[in-house]
């Protein structure tokens, strides 16, 4: 349940929102009507600048390699979700007044989270991609083609929304005073079995995916860190492994920063609203939840980093037209100057004799 308390001699714009629990626990939550909409205006310029340029960028890349219509399909879900900011970002500057109606506020929410989870399924995709290039290249280069990434795409896109489709119909719209909450979660009577859906939609679009991504990573770790035979140090240290190597720190920064502190917070802030825990507890739970929301938002800034250092051809496309120069499509040069070992070697043999869409990272 939520409440305003007026300050005595003060004017109706100088409310105080105070959120209550139970009928002996109450704090203030004044500090979200500074962070939220400052936060939310900061992702909303720099992640539409970024996505849109990303998603330009993209659509002059064609054909497209598997990993390009992976880090494609992220920028689109970035991009939709800061184009709903402004919306939030006018809610929390107008001290949760609501305007835009319960349709509204339902995909608003709706987009935040699918946003969230459509953002590391597809890094997820993007790491286990690179996971069979770096240990499997030859099953990488027969298996993966575009039109399975596409294909796992349309999959990716069908099971977030399959399920968040409650999530549609637990959001709702309450009225205080004179202004229109709208819930980031749902009634208070429905709570207890809001709690219960969140907890196994975590598990299934959070929980999982983040085990694979560990997964994947180590045993790319190991591989990496493994000497091969035949080569120098100098040659250990090429342009496939840097690039790896800097995929795996940009995604477990994002992890770090978005996606496993929100993920905790929120569980707390859910367990404590369930069990009614001592209202000290609460009011720390509550803002360090509340400090989080901004932080998942953040991975839509970060990833067009991903796309940046991971992939080279995005990296001389923006080049190319921060330069004013067209851009050199052939890669045998580069290929040229990398050592390979002999499943390397056969890759890129395959490669050349006509099969279609190989990856830079199977080629090597």
């Amino acid at each position: 349940m939520k409440t305003a308390v007026d300050n005595p001699g003060t004017h109706n714009q100088s409310t105080v929102f105070i959120s209550v629990f139970n009928s002996s626990c109450r704090f203030n939550e004044e500090f979200k009507y500074i962070l939220l909409p400052v936060s939310y205006s900061l992702v909303f310029v720099v992640g539409f600048v970024l996505n849109a340029a990303a998603l330009w960028v993209f659509q002059k890349m064609r054909p497209w390699k598997p990993s390009t219509v992976f880090m494609f399909h992220l920028a689109l879900s970035d991009f939709l979700y800061v184009l709903s900011l402004p919306t939030l970002i006018y809610y929390y500057a107008n001290r949760s007044h609501w305007p835009f109606g319960v349709a509204a506020c339902k995909i608003v929410r709706f987009l935040f989270y699918a946003n969230l989870y459509c953002s590391i399924l597809f890094l997820t995709c993007i790491s286990v991609h690179r996971y069979l290039g770096i240990c499997h290249p030859i099953k990488a280069l027969t298996l993966v083609k575009s039109r399975h990434a596409h294909l796992v795409c349309g999959m990716v896109w069908g099971v977030v929304i399959v399920c968040l489709v409650p999530n549609l119909i637990f959001v709702t719209a309450s009225r205080r005073e004179n202004d229109t909450l709208c819930h980031d979660t749902t009634s208070q009577q429905a709570f207890d079995q809001y709690v219960d859906y969140s907890s196994v939609v975590m598990v299934l679009l959070f929980g999982i995916p983040f085990v694979v991504i560990m997964v994947c990573y180590c045993l790319m770790a190991q591989t990496l860190c493994r000497p091969r035979q035949g080569l120098s140090a100098s040659q250990q240290s090429n342009a496939s492994r840097r690039k790896s190597i800097k995929l795996i720190i940009v995604v477990l920064v994002v992890f770090a920063v978005s996606f496993v502190p929100f993920h905790i917070t929120r569980t707390l802030y859910y367990t404590s609203r369930v069990l009614n825990l001592p209202c000290q507890f609460l009011n720390i739970v509550n803002f360090t939840y509340k400090i989080t929301r901004p932080l998942a938002s953040i991975n839509s800034c970060i990833d067009p980093i991903l796309y940046f250092l991971a992939g080279d051809h995005y990296r001389s496309k923006i080049m190319s037209v921060l330069m004013g120069k067209k851009q050199v499509t052939s890669s045998m040069p580069e290929q040229a100057q990398l050592p390979l070992n002999n499943n390397h070697r056969l890759a890129l043999i395959y490669k050349n004799s006509g099969a279609e869409d190989t990856t830079e990272e199977v080629e090597r």
